[in-house]
C-alpha cells in the first residue's frame, strides 16, 4: 500500500514539474518561426532559451524516441518482458523452497537462474547501443529544433525577469 501512495506522489510531482511546461503543438511546430541563425552566438542564445522554454516538449520527444527504440528492438523487448515476468512469477509462485526430485529449489536459486538467462538475453539485445542511439537522436533533434526556432517577443523580457 505504501508503494501505491509513493507512486501516486511521484506521478503528481511529475505532472506538476514536467507536463505543466508542455507548450501547444501549434507553438512547438510553428514553421513561421523557423529561420537560420546568423552566427554561433545567436544559435547558442536560441538553444539556451528554447531548451528552457520547450523543456516539457523535449522531454516528450525523448520519451517517444525511447519508446520507439524499445518497441523496434525485438530482443530488448523480449529481454525486458522475460525479466519482469520472471521476477513477478518468482515472487508470486515460489516464496517457499520446493523439492523437485532430489533437488531443493529456493527463491535465491531461481533469482540466480533468472539473472543468468536475463544477462544473456540483454547481451543479445544490445541495450547500451539502444541507449546511445536514444541519446544521439534526442540531442540531434533537440539542438536542431532549438537552434532553428526563433524565440518569441517574450524572450527579450526573460533576461529582465531573471535580474529582478
Amino acid at each position: 500500500m505504501e508503494y501505491v501512495l509513493r507512486a501516486g506522489e511521484i506521478a503528481k510531482n511529475f505532472r506538476e514539474t514536467r507536463l505543466s511546461t508542455l507548450r501547444p503543438a501549434s507553438e512547438f511546430f510553428n514553421h513561421r518561426q523557423l529561420s537560420r541563425p546568423t552566427d554561433s552566438n545567436q544559435a547558442f542564445e536560441r538553444i539556451t532559451y528554447n531548451t528552457r522554454y520547450f523543456a516539457g516538449n523535449y522531454f516528450l520527444v525523448v520519451a517517444i524516441l525511447a519508446l520507439y527504440a524499445v518497441l523496434t528492438n525485438k530482443w530488448l523487448l523480449i529481454a525486458i518482458a522475460f525479466i519482469v515476468c520472471g521476477f513477478t512469477a518468482i515472487n508470486r509462485l515460489a516464496p517457499e523452497p520446493r523439492q523437485v526430485g532430489d533437488y531443493i529449489i529456493t527463491q535465491k536459486g531461481l533469482y540466480i537462474g533468472l539473472f543468468g538467462v536475463g544477462t544473456v538475453l540483454l547481451w543479445l539485445a544490445a541495450p547500451i547501443s539502444t541507449f546511445f542511439w536514444i541519446i544521439g537522436a534526442s540531442v540531434f533533434l533537440i539542438l536542431f529544433h532549438a537552434c532553428l526556432i526563433e524565440p518569441g517577443v517574450e524572450s527579450e523580457y526573460a533576461a529582465v525577469q531573471d535580474q529582478v
